[in-house]
């Protein structure tokens, strides 16, 4: 199940509370049926809502259920100049990847370009450290490039690995 439809499913549980309050409640037979009729409604239209928010960046500082992760992948990247920083986020142990928005920095930007710069030379990927933390260091940069892999071991004709004796 998605996190869409646990959204609504406990949305829809409330709703129904509510209802059942309304029908034992000791009101008009005209209210009651208003309390349903209104009921009626919101679950279609809050599962609209739900969806529509699916394709809306999220920012950043809304992230509470992955607050103390490390670092994430940055799969995609656009910038609006004093705007904001919207990223998309590969994250480990969640299937797919999601989109975030940032509040514009210029120094924040600026490292991001220089990352994804570093990131293309060496052939990598680009990384943010920290991404749902409000308060990180200002020394080490948040965007940064993985270094580059070095080359396997070479082997010589035989098999076995290369000695060099001098």
């Amino acid at each position: 199940m998605s996190p869409l439809l646990y959204t609504f499913a406990a949305m829809a549980l409330l709703a129904a509370l509510l209802g059942s309050i309304s029908i034992w409640s000791p009101r008009r037979l005209w209210l009651k049926t208003s309390a349903l009729a209104t009921l009626a409604l919101l679950l279609p239209v809050t599962y609209i809502g739900l969806a529509e928010l699916l394709s809306r960046p999220k920012p950043m500082h809304l992230e509470w259920h992955q607050g103390g992760l490390e670092e994430a992948t940055v799969v995609g990247v656009e910038l609006r100049e004093n705007q904001a920083i919207y990223v998309w986020l590969r994250i480990e142990g969640v299937a797919d990847p999601r989109s975030y928005m940032l509040p514009w920095d210029q120094r924040r930007a600026e490292e991001l370009y220089d990352a994804q710069r570093q990131a293309e030379a060496n052939g990598t990927e680009v990384r943010l450290r920290q991404p749902f933390e409000s308060a990180v260091e200002d020394e080490e940069p948040v965007f940064y490039a993985l270094p580059q892999q070095p080359l396997p071991a070479k082997q010589t004709p035989g098999g076995g690995f290369a000695r060099i004796s001098y």
